[in-house]
């Protein structure tokens, strides 16, 4: 009989950048206290970032289709300072958390159409408070040229499976939280060719 755990959602892509992840983690959200994380996937980063920074209440949400699983992973490896799972889907005009200090997102600008990406920097725009720090990790385009030949390929796939989704340029991104009162403030380099943007809030 299969224990609970090996029936769960896994990602191999989270257990290899978890740790680089927690490192730019670590200091960018030190003097945080919420942190709203959207798209929290199989809730393996969730788990561990939350039991590795003890400082901050977690606050895992995803679309409704994956919530089940991603609530079965907390019930089992949840610590204390991990709230309750909740959806939220970016388009939705009223997001169910409001006045976090932080917010991450990893891996979710590239399978999003560009109206979703827009409508979740207008959504961040509504709930970080003053002061707030927003990281989002995963492959970023610089001047419309990739990063890597493996990051093409990806974003081919991407394209080819979902014509709105793809690796998105960092140029339009900065442009998009410029407008929604962000400013690009660390650009980190990670493993994989994929980079963690630090955006701080305008105010």
């Amino acid at each position: 009989m299969q224990d609970e755990n090996s029936m769960l959602p896994f990602s191999d892509a989270c257990e290899r950048n978890k740790d680089p992840i927690l490192e730019v983690l670590r200091r960018a959200f030190a003097d945080r206290s919420v942190v709203l994380e959207i798209g929290s996937g199989t809730g393996q980063h969730a788990v561990y970032f939350a039991a590795n920074l003890k400082n901050l209440v977690w606050q895992p949400t995803e679309r409704l289709a994956n919530l089940a699983a991603l609530a079965a992973r907390l019930r089992l490896h949840g610590a204390e300072n991990i709230r309750v799972p909740t959806v939220l889907d970016v388009t939705q005009k009223m997001w169910p958390v409001r006045g976090v200090d932080a917010v991450f997102s990893a891996n979710t600008l590239h399978i999003m159409s560009w109206a979703e990406v827009e409508a979740m920097f207008a959504g961040v725009d509504a709930v970080l408070s003053a002061r707030g720090v927003m990281c989002l990790y995963g492959p970023f385009r610089y001047h419309g040229a990739h990063t890597s030949a493996s990051n093409q390929r990806f974003d081919a796939e991407l394209r080819e499976r979902d014509p709105k989704s793809g690796i998105r340029d960092i140029d339009d991104v900065c442009d998009l939280a410029a407008a929604n009162r962000l400013r690009l403030a660390v650009d980190h380099d990670l493993p994989a060719n994929n980079r963690l943007l630090e955006f701080l809030r305008i105010d």
